[in-house]
């Protein structure tokens, strides 16, 4: 189900986008949680319906989230998620782990929304602040996953977590992926204080899941959770004998040329080779009667420290959940642009890879992935890259990480949602040695390396930003069944 078959959701986001919005127009001094409850108290504790995951962190989030719900959808149970952002359709934000829930249930909880949230007066709002994109859109979660009688929920954070407005729910458990510096102008100029930010969503008595952190990192979460009384559970302390073996897709289609290609002749753009599982997984912990062993979709090194640190957060707090499940959940979980395999349309011989990395950290994991899913670039098989990224991203130390490993660099501005700095993106790439295309106009750029890529039969990495890979995928929308 697409939210532009259901009138409610298009009349909920015409109404939502005249607030302010930190993902269009990131701005300083903004955040604060007395509004979300005031919501919460006003809507009937809506956010308090069901036991919830909370997860925070710098990268990973979504991956985390995703296994989460997937894991708990395996055991049985009808589970919300929440996440950001969206790449096509506003519903990806708010859905069940298997997709929509039924139209009735998002029809319900819009209008709840909005009747409630209209009859408020600005003189009853905590210090009559105006109220946010991301706050109304919280609170439509809540909502919705009450009216859809979730058993259980995950919760993404936005932005930080101390202050985010997801951080009006009390977990079962708190989950904090890896952190690195990112969004310095509003979460703090060091990893430490990043860190501080992210720790805010540890609650008293409620147990905590950390993902392996740098020492100082380590420190600020485990005073934060002494504070709180908070048991905590780091994953390098509970977890041994991890293992992945990342498969080599280019191996594969070569042996199974027909197969593939036949899979892929009613080929649609919301299907990838994400059906396939890429990677091999194993790992153990005293938390499981057994090893866990499975195949999953999303790849990479950071795939799979995400994979076992969603396994661990669910079996920490719902110790019935069986390994099996776990197994199987791991193995169901997909997420959009993340290490994405698409067919290019136009030549059975290339592909796109969508990965919306945007920190340093994220961009070296996905060039390591692609490596190993594809191979080097050589005569036979050249590499693309079209990139773009925000204002806010850190271009000047992501750029060093493509030297030498593209034939042809496209650049360009990461769609019109997000403030792009195209000056300092060409200076970083100037300071890196790399050759490159540069044009704003975005569309041109995306037509421009996709059909360079079927003309070459080359492999396409698209990255930098969720924007970006939105706009390529709204013209893979438009370019199907139509020739170049």
């Amino acid at each position: 189900m697409k939210s532009s078959k259901l009138p409610s959701l298009q009349k909920l986001e015409s109404w939502i986008d005249s607030y302010l919005n930190f993902e269009k127009t990131p701005k300083k001094n903004i955040f604060w949680l007395d509004t979300m409850r005031f919501f919460c108290q006003k809507f009937g504790e809506p956010e308090q319906c069901a036991p919830c995951f909370h997860v925070a962190g710098s990268k990973g989030k979504g991956s985390v989230s995703t296994f989460i719900a997937s894991i708990l959808d395996e055991a049985g149970y009808t589970t919300g998620i929440y996440t950001s952002p969206h790449i096509l359709d506003f519903i990806e934000r708010i859905s069940s782990a298997t997709g929509a829930f039924k139209a009735e249930v998002y029809n319900n909880a819009v209008e709840e929304l909005m009747k409630g949230v209209q009859s408020i007066t600005q003189s009853e709002l905590p210090a009559e602040r105006p109220i946010t994109w991301f706050e109304l859109v919280t609170l439509f979660s809540f909502l919705v996953f009450r009216q859809a009688k979730v058993d259980y929920s995950v919760f993404e954070v936005g932005l930080g977590g101390r202050l985010d407005s997801t951080n009006v729910v009390h977990p079962l458990c708190s989950i904090i992926t890896p952190i690195e510096l990112e969004h310095t102008e509003f979460l703090g100029d060091t990893v430490e204080k990043i860190a501080y930010e992210k720790g805010g969503i540890i609650k008293e008595n409620t147990p905590v899941v950390i993902a392996q952190q740098t020492p100082s990192v380590r420190a600020v979460f485990e005073k934060i959770a002494e504070e709180k009384h908070a048991p905590v559970v780091f994953l390098e302390d509970t977890i041994t004998d991890l293992e992945y073996k990342i498969k080599n897709i280019s191996t594969y289609i070569k042996n199974n040329t027909e197969q593939t290609i036949d899979s892929v002749k009613k080929y649609t753009y919301s299907q990838s080779f994400d059906s396939m599982a890429l990677m091999s997984l194993s790992f153990s912990s005293k938390l499981f009667s057994r090893p866990i062993k499975t195949d999953i979709r999303l790849v990479g090194k950071f795939q799979a420290e995400n994979a076992t640190l969603a396994a661990i957060a669910v079996k920490s707090v719902l110790p019935n959940i069986s390994e099996d499940a776990i197994e199987r959940g791991l193995s169901k979980a997909h997420l959009p642009a993340r290490f994405e395999i698409l067919e290019n349309p136009f030549s059975k011989k290339s592909f796109l890879i969508l990965d919306g990395a945007h920190t340093v950290n994220s961009v070296r994991f996905t060039m390591e992935t692609m490596r190993q899913v594809f191979g080097k670039k050589n005569a036979e098989k050249p590499h693309i890259l079209l990139f773009a990224c925000a204002a806010d991203k850190d271009a000047k130390d992501i750029a060093p990480l493509f030297k030498n490993e593209f034939d042809l660099v496209f650049l360009t501005k990461p769609g019109t949602v997000k403030q792009s700095d195209l000056t300092a993106l060409s200076q970083a790439f100037d300071e890196a040695a790399i050759a490159y295309d540069l044009d704003e106009n975005f569309e041109h750029q995306i037509h421009r390396a996709i059909k360079k890529a079927s003309d070459e039969n080359a492999l396409l990495l698209v990255t930098g930003s969720f924007y970006l890979i939105a706009e390529v995928k709204k013209l893979l929308n438009i370019y199907s069944g139509n020739a170049l």
